[in-house]
């Protein structure tokens, strides 16, 4: 039933692609750089590493194309009618994306997020208008989809719960816009896509458009290696709330990556490529570069994209900075 669902969906994406936000600002959504990690690459034999800057959309994530994509969707299909409120739960970036989006199209937005969210993040959802629900920080973002489905149920004429989760409007953004433009941006060379789990929308709909155009691509998932950990955005699906829209069966690989190997790898990356990424990205990055040392010397060339989400600005608030041994304040 899971396959037949899933091929209803890719084929309405095809057929109903929700037109992009019109004003100017958000026409920037997508078409996000693919670039090479030259230096790192260097170190391997075979093997190249491009990574996909995220934080080049004009909300600073890739989260920036799942709230787009689901807003246009709630247009297009009337559940989005004047006088409502956009609802949904996030602990980030997909915050930031809404309040964006619903500030330049004029809608109320109501976000609950776990208290003890990034104060960046926080701050720009109230720059940007968004009404913020904080929920009980030890729930953390479970906590906070809980709090937007009772607010849905005691409310239904006053809020469109979109429920990034369970949309299949998140991961339709991905298939449609993230993938193309990796098979484009390699030329058709891509053999590794390698993407975080949070959502899981940015894996499961560019997965499944890159393993049409490519059925022999490898796909590799990452998650935190534990429940408790400190990268941002990402999910231990065993300890969370599964979101509905994840198909377990798309995944070649699962790696599992401690927040001690994501810093250590963007220290590595701001070190040798000079770019300064997102604690997601290093997860990213960390599950690649060991990827990348398995495949060194082959017999078979290996092309890997990696998803960067975000940079590192919006999580130095919540010291991501000073947690890199090399960028910590060091005494006067």
């Amino acid at each position: 039933m899971r396959v037949d669902q899933a091929t209803a969906s890719r084929a309405s994406a095809k057929r109903r692609a929700p037109a992009w936000p019109t004003p100017d600002a958000l026409r920037r959504i997508g078409r996000t750089p693919l670039v090479p990690l030259a230096r790192l690459q260097a170190r391997f034999i075979g093997v190249r590493l491009f990574a996909k800057l995220e934080w080049a959309n004009p909300g600073g994530s890739v989260k920036d194309r799942a709230a787009a994509s689901i807003i246009a969707d709630a247009e297009a299909s009337g559940r989005l009618r004047p006088g409502m409120a956009l609802l949904d739960a996030s602990s980030g970036n997909t915050a930031v994306a809404y309040a964006m989006i619903a500030a330049a199209k004029r809608y109320r937005a109501v976000l609950c997020v776990p208290k003890n969210a990034n104060p960046r993040v926080q701050a720009l959802l109230r720059t940007y208008g968004a009404e913020v629900v904080a929920t009980d920080p030890l729930e953390g973002s479970d906590g906070a989809i809980r709090e937007a489905r009772r607010l849905a149920a005691e409310r239904p004429d006053e809020f469109l719960y979109v429920d990034q989760y369970t949309n299949p409007a998140n991961w339709q953004a991905h298939y449609r816009t993230t993938a193309a433009e990796i098979w484009d941006q390699t030329r058709g060379t891509v053999t590794h896509f390698i993407a975080g789990l949070g959502t899981t929308g940015t894996f499961t709909g560019t997965t499944r458009r890159l393993k049409e155009l490519h059925p022999l691509l490898q796909a590799v998932a990452v998650q935190p290696d534990a429940a408790l950990h400190g990268l941002e955005g990402l999910k231990h699906l065993a300890s969370a709330i599964v979101p509905g829209i994840y198909d377990p069966a798309l995944p070649d690989e699962t790696r599992f990556v401690s927040t001690e190997s994501a810093y250590a790898a963007l220290q590595d990356l701001a070190q040798a490529e000079g770019l300064f990424a997102g604690s997601s990205s290093g997860a990213a990055l960390a599950a690649g570069l060991d990827l990348a040392g398995e495949l060194s010397g082959t017999a078979t060339p290996a092309t890997i994209a990696l998803i960067f989400p975000d940079a590192a600005a919006r999580e130095a608030a919540s010291g991501l900075s000073t947690s890199l041994p090399g960028l910590a304040r060091q005494p006067s």
